[in-house]
């Protein structure tokens, strides 16, 4: 009997459905082989580690907004007006979002691109 070039065994459990993804995936690419297209996958495959660290600093932002956007609605129907700041106040905040937001649609982008 040879001696094998990979002498380290690995087993790990699938369900059906898992199953047929992975035989659809190796009829994509051409081969039968199940050991070798694990293999592949596993040491060229991509990981992606998300950092959602933005997408809080966005919700934070979008709470800010929102409140400030209920106190116009309540001094608007409570006195009928708004003063000039408060007006500021809200359009500053909402420009503080638009960039952050901006930004991270553009990581994103360039993530899919992948």
């Amino acid at each position: 009997m040879k001696k094998r070039k990979r002498g380290i065994p690995i087993q790990f459990y699938v369900s059906e459905d898992e199953y047929e993804i992975i035989q659809q995936r190796m009829e994509e690419v051409g081969t039968e082989n199940l050991s070798a297209f694990i293999r592949k996958q596993a040491l060229n495959g991509y990981v992606l580690h998300v950092n959602i660290s933005p997408i809080r600093e966005l919700v934070t932002l979008q709470r800010r907004c929102s409140n400030n956007l209920n106190q116009v609605a309540i001094a608007v129907n409570t006195h009928g007006g708004i003063k000039p700041e408060e007006l500021e106040t809200l359009q500053k905040d909402y420009d503080a979002l638009w960039k952050p937001l901006s930004d991270l649609l553009e990581q994103l982008a360039v993530i899919t691109e992948m």
